[in-house]
């Protein structure tokens, strides 16, 4: 593993890692044609007007850079790509550029393109926040971010090392909790990995852990791992579980290493994971390229979740220069097919990842606020953090608004809330009312 996958679940830590180099760019050639706009008009309920760039000019720039990880829910942005949507829109330079992990994605978002970083990129919806407050970055400098919408909804997944098999580990997390003790008792470190503190696999993993009496800072160690590197990993012995998207949860499983508990759809029902997050700056200096930007990576989105798309989907994200997997370990999940590797099937589960419907695409405030709580919960934000204040100076849900009129999107939300959500042991989020949730908590690192 290397450094940044061993690091303990330190903010700090984190921030102080040197400036990763610009991950390599795959550069494509031409592109394929667009897919028929009939289907893109039945998939996502819209018309798409001829011309939308013809009467303003066309965007200011041609070249935007996007990072990625490896990782199914970056499939809008690889999609838009691969089926020439950004060319469509004027951005004819589009370059989707592969990161290590999301410390080095976070480093390049700091530099910019300018610097020979990125533009924006797939990110973990809490970390435009984290960045934008300084609590990530070299020397705790704030770079103000913009989240302009979600990527996707759920598929996500708590993934158990294979000596756990017999026990009956799921939603229930508490039989873990006497065989972790006497693990640690025997001198033994039970490390438990997510991607990124404060991230979304952090949060899945901590709030699991603590909802069976687990205290994810004393009774294990948490532990940073890029997503593509969590199978190799457990495969060696270096994890007890893991947090992660597909299609790694997945590989595991098909591998024979370990088991899937759960998936974060299970944990909370259609909730928000992966955002486009993009510097506040360039958006600032090119809101036409920007406006061009969302409706193209919206078009991917409507593409991505058509369920007949879903076997071409897998095959082109599993490509060498997009996941370098095979194909099988993409699509199951996809399509809700769930094995979890201890002899529990699901076949056509509601647990796939939603791209559009169900208002994936929408960057509900609310949800922005459930985030900055659980940073707060865990020691990531302070108490005092204004919650409302942080999620609308980072969360621009007026720019998905305006390329969505644009596309002619039909039932777009008409509030920024979602309203109470709920949770699987029976916790309920307020975004009214975020103390109230904290104070329900009995595992926490505030009062």
């Amino acid at each position: 593993m290397t450094d940044e996958s061993t690091a303990k679940d330190s903010p700090a830590h984190h921030a102080n890692t040197t400036l990763a180099d610009k991950a390599a760019v795959t550069r494509r050639g031409l592109m394929r044609g667009a897919a028929s706009l009939g289907a893109i008009g039945a998939a996502g309920g819209l018309m798409i007007p001829r011309g939308v760039f013809a009467a303003d000019g066309g965007p200011e720039v041609k070249k935007i850079i996007l990072g990625y990880i490896a990782l199914t829910d970056a499939a809008p942005l690889i999609i838009a790509k691969e089926k020439g949507y950004f060319d469509k829109y004027g951005l004819t330079e589009v370059e989707i550029a592969k990161q290590a992990s999301w410390g080095a994605l976070r480093d390049n978002l700091v530099l910019g393109s300018e610097a020979n970083g990125i533009d924006g990129a797939h990110i973990l919806s809490p970390l435009p926040y984290l960045i934008s407050a300084g609590k990530v970055t070299q020397n705790n400098i704030p770079v103000p971010m913009y989240i302009l919408s979600r990527l996707n909804l759920d598929s996500q997944a708590i993934s158990v090392a294979q000596e756990y098999k017999d026990l009956k580990v799921g939603l229930d997390s508490s039989p873990l909790k006497e065989v972790f003790a006497k693990k640690k008792a025997e001198g033994k470190e039970v490390k438990v990995a997510m991607t990124f503190p404060g991230g979304t696999h952090d949060a899945w993993i901590r709030y699991w852990l603590a909802a069976g009496g687990i205290d994810p800072d004393k009774d294990v160690s948490t532990i940073v791992v890029p997503p593509p590197q969590m199978v190799a990993n457990m495969k060696v012995g270096n994890m007890d579980a893991f947090c992660v998207g597909e299609p790694w949860n997945e590989q595991l499983v098909n591998q024979g290493i370990g088991f899937t508990a759960c998936t974060t759809g299970e944990i909370w029902k259609k909730h928000p994971e992966k955002a486009l997050g993009m510097r506040a700056s360039f958006v600032d200096k090119n809101p036409k390229a920007t406006k061009a930007l969302m409706m193209a990576v919206m078009e991917g989105q409507m593409w991505a979740d058509d369920m007949a798309n879903k076997e071409e989907m897998a095959e082109i994200l599993g490509r060498r220069q997009w996941f370098n997997v095979p194909a099988v370990d993409v699509a199951g999940r996809l399509k809700g097919n769930i094995n979890y590797g201890n002899g529990r099937k699901a076949e056509g589960t509601d647990l796939y990842m939603k791209f559009w419907a169900d208002n994936a695409s929408y960057p509900y405030k609310s949800h922005d606020a459930w985030f900055i709580t659980e940073d707060i919960r865990w020691g990531k934000f302070e108490p005092t953090t204004d919650i409302n204040a942080l999620v609308n100076k980072v969360n621009r849900e007026d720019i998905w608004r305006d390329a969505a009129t644009a596309l002619s999107v039909k039932n777009i939300p008409t509030s920024t809330s979602r309203g109470v959500e709920t949770f699987f042991d029976g916790k309920k989020f307020d975004p009214a009312n975020p103390s109230a949730y904290l104070a329900s908590l009995a595992i926490k690192r505030v009062a």
